[in-house]
Formats: structure tokens, sequence, C-alpha cells
């Protein structure tokens, strides 16, 4: 078996529960799930079909503006963006638009515009996403590949911590969740792939592309 984000070889187990087994990467310290025992597309799309994503729903667009503002905050005027991710309710790229910065979406399910993937963006963002990504290594590529020089990457995931908290942490418990990263995994892809980093809070992660390589 190896590591899905990173391809290493060192994995040992890390949890099991009464359906899953979860293994750990002992390079970037990613968990996952063991990838027999992942649901196929039909299945996950039915859990991502019950989901209430409104845009227009003030709690949601509260717990979104956490990613939303300090994004903003460092972006140049006319700034152009991709949500990757978007869901079936693309609210994030509606908030973006209203700040000012023109934002397209894609998703494989609910806005599958292979178009939008083909171009580069002043910011992508991410959001309560990449923890269901069966191939995070390819995806990470993929949106690595997005941003032009100076860009910035915004994700918002609940962070992994130590085995005892993932024992009764809620987050494992959607069988749609797949891929749990830690503050170390964030450090060890931003190390490796040269990028600033910044966390905020317990589940929002800002990453820089360099101006210039």
């Amino acid at each position: 078996m190896l590591c899905p984000l990173c391809e290493h070889t060192g994995i040992l187990p890390f949890w099991q529960d009464k359906t899953r087994n979860y293994y750990r990467c002992d390079r970037c310290r990613l968990i996952f799930v063991d990838p027999a025992q992942r649901l196929n597309a039909d299945a996950e799309k039915a859990i991502y079909d019950t989901h209430q994503n409104d845009p227009g729903d003030p709690g949601y667009r509260r717990f979104l503006a956490r990613l939303a503002e300090p994004l903003a905050a460092r972006l140049a005027a006319g700034s152009r963006g991709l949500d990757f991710g978007c869901g079936p309710g693309p609210a994030l790229a509606l908030m973006m638009e209203e700040a000012g910065f023109a934002t397209r979406t894609y998703d494989p399910y609910y806005a599958p515009y292979p178009e939008h993937l083909a171009q580069s963006y002043d910011f992508v963002t991410c959001t309560e996403a990449i923890e269901h990504f069966y191939h995070p290594g390819r995806e990470w590529r993929r949106l690595l590949g997005l941003l032009r020089p100076g860009a910035w990457l915004g994700i918002m995931t609940k962070l992994a911590l130590d085995r005892s908290a993932f024992a009764n942490w809620h987050y494992k418990q959607d069988p749609t969740h797949v891929s749990f990263f830690s503050r170390e995994t964030f450090h060890w892809l931003a190390e490796r792939d040269g990028l600033n980093i910044v966390i905020i809070g317990a589940d929002v992660i800002l990453l820089q592309k360099p101006e210039s390589v």
C-alpha cells in the first residue's frame, strides 16, 4: 500500500472502527481510509445530494466567511479565481463575486466544466472538499497547476489531531470523508512544494505559490 498523497511506502495502521480501517503515512502524516472500504460514485453522490448548502443561508455564509474574508484581504483588485469542489450550492463563489472577484466553479458532480481546469487563476478555493479526495496526490497536483505565480490556494477542512482525539472525532463518521489532513501534513506539503502557508483557526489553510521558482 502506498500513501495516496505522497506515494510513500511507510504506512502504519492508525485506527479501526466497526466499518472502516484507517492508516497513516509516517512521512506526510496523512490519515486515510482503506481504499477497499470507500464508497462507489453512486453511493457517494447520493449522500452529497442530501447536503443543504444554500447560498442564501446566513449561517452557512458565516461559516464560509472564515475562509473568504482572510483570502479576500490578500488578493489584488481584479483577481480571478476558481471554486474547486463547489458542490450543488456554490455559495463561496457567489460570496467572492460579491467581494469583487470573478469566480468560476468546478465540481465533478455538480459543475463538470473541464474547460475551467484548463486555465490558471489568481486564487483557488477548496472548502470542505479535500477530505473527500480518493486520490489526494493527484488532486493536489491539479490544484497547484491551477495557480498563477503569486496565487493563493484557500482550503477549509477539519484538521486531524492525535489518535485519542481521532477515536471520538465526528468528522470521520461521514462515509464520504476518506482523507484526513493535519497541520503536519499541510506544513510538509508547503515545504515540499515551496509554498507560503498560513493556518487560521482549526480549519482554514491558506497557501501561496511563489512569484517565481
